[in-house]
């Protein structure tokens, strides 16, 4: 089972026991999120869209640290001017390890639902009034031009 869920701004396909890295969240080390903007779920071949998100469904997961990324270096050049800007880079992130995944209210089985209630009423029987026909257009029939 997997999930595309969005996590700060970002999307991520998590499964159970994932460690994923995210940008920086506010929580503390230790404690237990749960992220319920879940754009699709997959349950063994059985897929749920949602649009956008899936109602009821949520992600839990739990804050393992937070540090910062490798440095990304920025340099800047203009070729024969005598330019040249050198700057650096780390992004604040936080580690997370996703506990469970939960399917709560899928939309696809509310629909099937939904369906078999109403094949389940009675049906009323309605007779209506048999349709007036209406008188065809004569054709236009083509000449044959000989040359």
């Amino acid at each position: 089972m997997y999930a595309i869920v969005e996590i700060a701004g970002q999307q991520f396909k998590v499964s159970k026991d994932l460690k994923v890295y995210v940008n920086r969240l506010a929580n503390e080390e230790g404690s237990s999120i749960s992220f319920d903007k879940v754009l699709l779920l997959d349950d063994n071949g059985s897929v749920t869209l949602g649009a956008p998100a899936i109602e009821g469904a949520s992600v839990e997961a739990k804050v393992l640290q937070h540090l910062k990324g490798d440095k990304v270096i920025v340099f800047k050049k203009k070729r024969r001017k005598g330019y040249k800007k050198r700057n650096g880079h780390r992004q604040y992130l936080t580690q997370i390890v996703i506990e469970g995944i939960t399917a709560a209210g899928g939309t696809k089985k509310a629909a099937a639902k939904k369906a078999v209630v109403a094949e389940d009423a009675p049906a009323t029987e309605v007779e209506a009034a048999p349709k007036a026909k209406k008188a065809a257009a004569p054709k236009a029939k083509k000449e044959a031009t000989k040359e």
